[in-house]
C-alpha cells in the first residue's frame, strides 16, 4: 500500500509542481527556496521508508516542502560565512591600498636605480646572497675570491643600497661571537 500512496503523492507533486511553487513563495517570500524545497519533497517521498495513507495529499505536500524550507533557511542562519569569519577573526585585508602600492613602486624602482649604479660582481653577490639565499662560502667559488673579499663586497653593496633607499642597515658581518666571549 505505501508505493501506491508514493506514487501518488509524487504524481500530485509532479502535475501540482507550479501552483505548489507559487503557494510556497508566497508563504517563504522565495521563488528558489519554494523551488529547492519541492525538490527536496521529491527526495524525501522517495527515501520515506514508509507512507501510510494521506487523506489530504495537496495540504500534505504543501506541508513538508514548507517543514524543510523553514529548517534549510535555520541552517542558513546557522552557517558561518567565509566573510563572517573573517570578519569575527577581525582579519585585515593585506593588499596594499594604492598609496602603499606608489610607495613600494618607487622603491623598486629606486633599488633597480642602486644596483645599476653598483659593479657588476657587488651586484652578483648581493643578489645571490640576499635574493638567492646562496652562502657566502659558495659566492666566493663561484667568483674567485675569498670568503673574506666576498663579505666586504656584499657589506658595500648593502650599504650603498641602503643610502640610495634611506634605509638604516645593520651591519652584522662575519660569525656571530657566542656569549660570554669578547
Amino acid at each position: 500500500m505505501s508505493e501506491v500512496w508514493r506514487d501518488l503523492l509524487r504524481r500530485l507533486l509532479l502535475l501540482n509542481y507550479d501552483e505548489l511553487k507559487a503557494q510556497l513563495a508566497r508563504r517563504l517570500g522565495s521563488v528558489d527556496l519554494a523551488a529547492d524545497a519541492l525538490q527536496d519533497t521529491w527526495l524525501q517521498l522517495e527515501r520515506a521508508p514508509q507512507i501510510g495513507e494521506v487523506r489530504r495529499a495537496h495540504p500534505y505536500l504543501l506541508r513538508i516542502a514548507y517543514n524543510i524550507a523553514l529548517k534549510r533557511r535555520q541552517s542558513e542562519r546557522e552557517a558561518v560565512t567565509l566573510d563572517d569569519a573573517r570578519g569575527a577573526l577581525d582579519l585585515i585585508d593585506d593588499a596594499p591600498d594604492p598609496e602603499r602600492a606608489a610607495e613600494a613602486k618607487s622603491e623598486i624602482a629606486a633599488l633597480e636605480a642602486a644596483l645599476a649604479e653598483m659593479t657588476p660582481r657587488r651586484r652578483a653577490i648581493l643578489l645571490a646572497s640576499r635574493a638567492e639565499g646562496i652562502p657566502l662560502s659558495e659566492i666566493a667559488v663561484r667568483h674567485g675570491i675569498s670568503q673574506r673579499m666576498t663579505e666586504i663586497e656584499l657589506k658595500f653593496a648593502l650599504m650603498h643600497c641602503g643610502q640610495r633607499l634611506g634605509r638604516k642597515i645593520v651591519q652584522r658581518f662575519g660569525p656571530r661571537r657566542s656569549e660570554g666571549s669578547t
